[in-house]
């Protein structure tokens, strides 16, 4: 499926494209979904005004771990070991580093972070991976692969899956890393939107249901699983619709209200938030 044009929505229209000659009223991603859902303020900061945000430890310290363990899986099953995959952090964090040299910040000025440690702290990530699941009794199916759709009402769900898991039952198993830790029970179905999001574009684009969906939290060693059906992604399907609905009067209205929460904490935009007594930039002219 080839995207042809997919710009970002203005204050005055959602966005509208082409994906394989198929109009589109606009595109979702989870990350992208989450924080509408989180706070549309976010949203607005993030995809309409395109806001930088510096480099976050934790989240970089996560990049490196995905892309060591997709790299793992690129060795014999033999040599699919924590000792080859420690050895692979540093190549790693050199190569994120050449393609984007800001990260580098991290490290300098009055508070800096301390990459001996940090590059410790991705190794005991690693760790913890190899406690959960040996990585030399898998074949994974596919990994990193980016996956699209197009839903009924035109709105274009994508994203990226860590792993496909597909047994010789032909059973599939969906697979996702996070680098932090697992949430409470009150907050699990939150976490597990992102999996409903990748099974219901699988199932669409595909036509099977993924057998299981997991997530693996590495910062505590928990895995979550969960066993969708088709009533739960025709639910999401729905959540999906509603949400971009709900972006799309966002979008002509102009009006982006923040949401307090937690998650303010860990937000570089707090100076511009009216909930923290900031003021918001004007939004950007429409594009023609």
């Amino acid at each position: 499926m080839t995207t042809e044009l997919l710009p970002e929505p203005t204050q005055e229209h959602p966005v509208r494209a082409l994906v394989d000659g198929t109009d589109v009223i606009g595109s979702l991603s989870p990350s992208r979904a989450a924080d509408f859902m989180s706070c549309p303020l976010l949203y607005r900061f993030r995809v309409i005004d395109k806001l930088p945000e510096p480099p976050s430890p934790a989240a970089v310290r996560g990049t490196v771990v995905h892309n060591v363990l997709e790299r793992l899986f690129d060795n014999p099953a033999a040599e699919r070991t924590l000792e080859v995959a420690s050895q692979l952090v540093r190549p790693e964090w050199d190569r994120l580093l050449a393609t984007d040299p800001d990260l580098s910040a991290m490290f300098e000025g009055e508070d800096p972070v301390d990459l001996t440690a940090w590059l410790a702290e991705c190794r005991a990530l690693l760790g913890t991976y190899f406690a959960l699941e040996d990585p030399r009794r898998l074949e994974p199916a596919e990994r990193e692969v980016y996956v699209e759709h197009v839903l009924s009402s035109k709105l274009l769900l994508r994203g990226y899956v860590d792993r496909v898991d597909v047994a010789a039952t032909g059973q599939v198993r969906v697979v996702d890393y996070k680098t932090g830790r697992s949430p409470g029970p009150a907050f699990e179905a939150k976490a597990m939107f992102q999996m409903k999001f990748y099974a219901l574009v699988l199932w669409r684009s595909r036509g099977a249901i993924p057998t299981l969906l997991q997530l693996m939290y590495l910062g505590n060693a928990e895995i979550l699983r969960y066993t969708p059906d088709e009533a739960d992604l025709l639910a999401t399907e729905r959540k999906l619709d509603a949400l971009w609905l709900a972006i799309a009067r966002a979008t002509e209205s102009g009006t982006w209200l923040p949401r307090r929460s937690p998650l303010c904490g860990w937000c570089s935009h707090q100076a511009l938030c009216p909930a923290w007594g900031g003021t918001p930039p004007p939004l950007p002219a429409p594009t023609p």
